[in-house]
């Protein structure tokens, strides 16, 4: 009989929600659902901060948090999982990082919280409460999780590092403006 422990049932309990909400965030980017704005809207808002092309950015956010969620909270796949949601995470904080800490001044402290435990997820691995466990870790090995975390990072590195250029051009272009009046 397996027994199982307090660390399984936390990081179920921690796989659930960070991974419920990670997925509800997606499912407002790619369909709209929960007040969201669907991939138009989304890919509006995406162009205007900065990641371009609008819709295809909308997607790859939506995709890295929905499926990385859903695939958090089933605890499948648990280093590509983590590690996708860490990235959007990342380039969503990108966005927010002007605006200090704090969410309620419209700061990074909601994604960075989210990803820091969808990466924490990805290296302590889901527990045995997991699809993981029970498929005998075959999407759960140990070279999976730098892999997955360094790739992420190389490709998060690129699109923010792209998008904060444009945002400095764009600064850079209307203080121009300014000064030309």
């Amino acid at each position: 009989m397996t027994c199982y422990d307090r660390r399984d049932l936390g990081l179920l309990l921690l796989r659930l929600g960070t991974g419920g909400v990670l997925a509800a965030h997606g499912a407002q980017k790619l369909f709209g659902w929960f007040g969201g704005h669907g991939i138009e809207g989304t890919g509006q808002f995406m162009e205007s901060v900065g990641y371009t092309p609008g819709k295809a950015s909308a997607t790859a956010a939506g995709l890295a948090e929905a499926g990385g969620g859903v695939l958090l909270a089933l605890g499948l796949a648990t280093p590509a999982a983590g590690a996708s949601a860490a990235g959007a995470m990342a380039g969503a904080s990108a966005v927010h990082m002007p605006n200090g800490f704090f969410a309620q001044e419209g700061g990074y402290e909601h994604a960075a919280s989210l990803g820091l435990s969808a990466a924490a997820l990805a290296v302590t691995g889901p527990g045995r409460l997991s699809l993981d466990h029970a498929l005998g870790h075959v999407l759960d090995r140990g070279w999976m999780v730098p892999a997955a975390l360094g790739a992420t990072a190389a490709a998060t590195a690129l699109v923010v590092g792209a998008r904060n250029r444009r945002v400095r051009q764009q600064r850079e272009g209307e203080q121009e403006v300014l000064f030309e009046e």
